[in-house]
């Protein structure tokens, strides 16, 4: 024992003992050192009341606005991968599920009839990112390749 330190002896219950060393094991520290620290720490002048950064009522606002964001995320994804789908493949199957029993005639049709509304809504969509447009002499829209090279 080095001098100027003293020993001193306390009495835990075997539960508390346990605990004390457990939670000593968890801050690296000998149970002298624990035990001494804890000391230290309790006849420090502090409140025991801890009022939480935020009340309850304020965590469940904080979870419905998260869901709420979530549930947009959702509903964009959805968005984007029916966008995604919506070429040919989309439009057939479309009009399959609201024509049961189509014939392969009836679906070429239908697929000629509403492709100029899916070209119009690609071209768009292409625009400014894969491609440029501009108009001729005779106000005819010509398209080109942009010029960084859009990959879409």
């Amino acid at each position: 024992m080095s001098s100027g330190s003293h020993s001193t002896s306390a009495y835990p219950t075997e539960e508390q003992y346990k605990r004390w060393e457990q939670e000593a094991e968890e801050l690296g520290m000998s149970m002298s050192e624990f035990v001494e620290c804890m000391v230290e720490a309790g006849m420090k002048k502090f409140e025991t009341n801890v009022t939480p950064d935020e009340t309850n009522q304020e965590l469940r606002k904080q979870r419905n606005d998260l869901k709420e964001e979530l549930e947009r995320a959702r509903d964009r994804i959805g968005w984007l991968e029916n966008e995604l789908h919506h070429g040919e493949r989309g439009a057939i199957g479309d009009f399959v599920k609201r024509n049961p029993g189509a014939t392969y005639d009836e679906i070429v049709q239908h697929v000629i009839d509403t492709a100029a509304g899916r070209v119009t809504s690609h071209l768009e969509d292409l625009e400014g990112n894969a491609l440029q447009v501009k108009t001729d002499e005779n106000g005819r829209e010509l398209y080109y390749p942009s010029k960084d090279g859009g990959s879409e």
